[in-house]
């Protein structure tokens, strides 16, 4: 049997090369909504988040009212004029049921890493990352290559975000951020989505304490819990003075000078590391499978 985590290793390691060939995909492009449609965009746990960011991308791009939802409190009867629906196996009980709702009345599109799943003949329109898939339950490498994509389609130059995770990936991991106590991870605008990706990681895999939002509204209440031994993670630019009551706290406030998706990646090292450092086995985290199926 592999070591514990082996997988999550591989395939965290694997993004920048993930993204550099999904920026390639430009046929794929014409699949995606047009500027000036109503999308909403639908996922569960990894991939709602992806579709957060997403959203608040494509939407400050200027190029059209976009909704993300979770599948399944997702509200679909708004008039849009497609669905993206995020899913890395394809086979998610809630998204799968949601598109079966909503039938011919919208366009519909699927991001998916597994092409040989029932949702391929559900929609109109497949995206298909199947060299990102992945054996983790914990995901890293499909979320992002499909955020990845999106954010280009936004016309978001993204060669800083490869160029920086490249870099990530070889470099050492803070002690403070390996033996922290808890996280609270920070976002503002499209990097909220990566907050609560940050945050559900670290879960995952390492049953760490931690907690995710958006960074403007941490100092009304949620900045309680900070304390020496824990950690502000804020990704992308932080709001003034934030960093100033976070060390009036006594915390540690991370905020490192390179692109958030890129962060984001050294947030999935850490959370890999504390696991394995806690005896867990990430590819295998408890209570958890690749992919939520739900019986009937």
């Amino acid at each position: 049997m592999p070591d514990a985590g082996a997988f999550m290793a591989q395939e965290l390691a694997s993004q920048p090369e993930m993204w550099s060939r999904a920026i390639t995909q430009k046929d794929d492009l014409a699949k995606l909504p047009t500027a000036g449609q109503r999308v909403a965009v639908v996922g569960c746990g990894t991939s709602w988040f992806m579709a957060q960011s997403y959203a608040a991308l494509r939407e400050t791009a200027g190029l059209g009212i976009t909704d993300a939802f979770a599948a399944s409190e997702a509200f679909v009867d708004r008039d849009y004029d497609a669905i993206i629906a995020l899913t890395r196996s394809g086979t998610t009980t809630e998204v799968l049921e949601l598109l079966q709702y909503v039938g011919d009345r919208a366009r519909t599109v699927a991001i998916i890493g597994d092409t040989e799943t029932p949702i391929v003949d559900m929609v109109n329109d497949v995206i298909a990352f199947p060299y990102a898939d992945e054996k983790s339950v914990v995901q890293t490498r499909f979320a992002t290559t499909a955020l990845t994509f999106l954010r280009q389609s936004t016309g978001a130059d993204v060669t800083a975000q490869i160029a920086d995770a490249e870099k990530i990936l070889t470099e050492e991991l803070p002690a403070e951020l390996i033996d922290a106590e808890q996280f609270s991870f920070l976002g503002r605008g499209w990097t909220t989505g990566l907050a609560h990706e940050a945050a559900l990681k670290m879960r995952e895999a390492s049953q760490s304490w931690t907690e995710s939002y958006s960074a403007m509204e941490y100092r009304h209440g949620p900045i309680s819990i900070a304390a020496p031994g824990r950690v502000s993670w804020m990704f992308g630019d932080a709001p003034s003075g934030l960093a100033d009551s976070v060390a009036a706290a006594g915390a540690h406030f991370e905020n490192a000078s390179v692109d958030p998706v890129a962060d984001l990646v050294r947030a999935q090292r850490v959370a890999l590391q504390r696991a394995l450092n806690a005896g867990l086995d990430p590819d295998s985290p408890r209570n958890l499978t690749r992919s939520v199926v739900l019986d009937a």
